[in-house]
């Protein structure tokens, strides 16, 4: 009878590890496949052999020149000069894009008035298209503004990227879902208003919507293009690093820019990276709380 019995076990415990074995072997090679174009560009970012057309998959020779050409060759691209004016945009954008979501999640969440539903339902379908549908009408919006020449072009990138962040409200208020309603009951019954509420009762409950919020606030600047190329045109002054590393393929630079491209990517990498190392644990803990809602 126990010999019997232990059969189907056995054999359910060896198709279990030919599974689990066959997974791990998907997700090996899935990892592999996303790590690979890494960690090219950095060893590229080390290459010592010029140009873009080379034989071989591994640089031949190493230096440090490329990272050391980005800082002093600064004639024809100015590379401290585009990851100084990425810099200020995302500082800038981050903090009114977090102040915009905050308050329409909070709202939303919160708040019980006419059109709210119907509201929620169009911000969710206009978040269906891609944001560069609209980059005419904003370039033409800007220039009746006078604000698409000159020391506005840095003004005018922070809007883009920062004034319809609001409409984005829907993890954050998945989030706020979560925190017990009587909370802001209570205050509000000692006499506070809603702003109170929000600020001292609140937001010192939701660090991790926060940071999750300022994370994705920092890094649309530094990974957009297409808005920072049409609004910038070609003044090199105010061009931010996406910008910065697509001159250095055209043509007449691939040449002599192509590895110090890949030491610009890598570059522009470090302070999403280093910021994404610092709030991984408040990143998760958002995503999983608005899930939860």
């Amino acid at each position: 009878m126990s010999k019997a019995s232990s059969a189907p076990v056995t054999g359910a415990k060896i198709r279990k590890i030919v599974t689990n074995s066959i997974v791990h072997v998907i997700l090996a090679i899935l990892a592999f496949i996303w790590v690979l174009p890494i960690f090219w560009v950095v060893l590229t970012s080390f290459r010592a052999e010029k140009g873009s057309y080379v034989t071989t998959f591994f640089p031949q020779s190493y230096t440090f020149n490329n990272y050391k050409k980005l800082f002093t060759d600064t004639t024809i691209l100015n590379f401290p000069l585009m990851f100084k004016n990425t810099f200020v945009i995302a500082i800038f954008t981050c903090i009114i894009s977090t102040i915009f979501v905050l308050s329409v999640s909070y709202c939303m969440s919160r708040m019980r008035f006419k059109m709210r539903k119907p509201f929620m339902n169009v911000a969710m379908i206009l978040g269906l298209f891609p944001g560069f549908m609209s980059m005419v009408a904003v370039y033409y919006i800007l220039k009746a503004l006078n604000m698409s020449e000159g020391s506005m072009i840095p003004v005018a990138l922070v809007v883009v990227f920062s004034a319809g962040t609001g409409i984005g409200f829907q993890v954050a208020k998945g989030f706020f879902d979560t925190i017990p309603k009587a909370l802001d009951e209570a205050a509000i019954i000692d006499g506070a208003t809603r702003w109170q509420t929000f600020t001292k009762v609140t937001v010192p409950l939701s660090k991790p919507i926060i940071v999750y919020t300022i994370l994705t606030s920092f890094m649309a600047p530094w990974i957009d293009f297409l808005f920072a190329k049409v609004i910038c045109r070609a003044d090199a002054k105010y061009f931010t690093v996406s910008i910065g590393l697509w001159k250095m393929l055209e043509k007449e630079y691939i040449d002599n820019w192509y590895t110090s491209f890949a030491a610009g990517a890598v570059l522009v990498s470090i302070p999403i990276a280093i910021l994404f190392l610092l709030t991984q644990k408040f990143y998760v803990e958002g995503v999983s709380g608005a899930v939860k809602g």
